[in-house]
């Protein structure tokens, strides 16, 4: 019979626990609900402990938001292959992965936590949405947006939080009919934009083109011609 002997973990490893822990925690209940007690008791530690390597529950919270923002982020990379609506589906999907999967933190984070109003916090949830910025107009094909293509492209990421947090009460909506009608939301302000600007129009044109019959930018037009019909 052998006796399992715990192994001590070095600073920074002990500190990544610590981490992981707290975005375990923080996934089924909003962050300002969890005690650094129950983190300490998840972590196999005391509580003392938890503060010898974080001063405090903000600095905690904020390490958990930072790897949990650089999750977030990494979900908008897409490889820049196919048609521009499957690689926004695709993108979608993964956006409500994390969602799904961290629920009552990402709320917390969105709606007011116990690190809102820091200047930590606030340059983590800025940083996430420039990521996806970034990201969607490198698949638009654009490197100097003009002021619509930056009106749309930042507005249709707003336009995901909030659907996002929406969702999160009750889950009333299917999640997959949500996902392909946030692609449909980005050609639909694209559209209404194309409609006011002739840049904005070459570039609808651009993505029309590159459609196929059966992605999703061709059936949100289907179903508007049959709603005009």
């Amino acid at each position: 019979m052998t006796t399992g002997v715990r192994r001590r973990l070095g600073v920074e490893e002990r500190r990544q626990q610590l981490i992981g822990v707290a975005l375990e925690l923080f996934s089924r209940r909003s962050p300002d609900e969890v005690s650094i007690d129950e983190i300490a008791s998840a972590a196999g530690i005391s509580r003392p402990l938890v503060y010898h390597y974080f001063p405090g529950k903000l600095s905690l919270y904020e390490a958990a938001l930072k790897r949990a923002s650089d999750d977030l982020a990494a979900r908008f990379v897409e490889p820049h292959e196919g048609p521009l609506g499957a690689r926004l589906l695709r993108v979608m999907r993964r956006f409500f992965d994390f969602v799904d999967e961290h629920g009552p933190g990402f709320s917390a984070l969105m709606r007011g936590g116990p690190a809102v109003g820091s200047s930590t916090t606030n340059a983590l949830i800025d940083s996430v949405r420039q990521a996806a910025y970034v990201q969607i107009l490198s698949h638009l094909g654009v490197t100097d947006p003009p002021a619509r293509l930056e009106l749309v492209v930042r507005s249709w990421i707003s336009l995901a939080e909030s659907t996002a947090l929406i969702w999160l009460d009750g889950r009333r909506i299917p999640r997959a009919e949500l996902e392909v009608q946030l692609v449909h939301d980005f050609a639909a302000l694209t559209a209404v934009s194309a409609a006011q600007d002739a840049e904005m129009a070459a570039l609808l044109r651009r993505i029309a083109g590159e459609e196929p019959a059966d992605g999703p930018f061709a059936s949100l037009a289907g179903r508007l011609l049959a709603l005009a019909t």
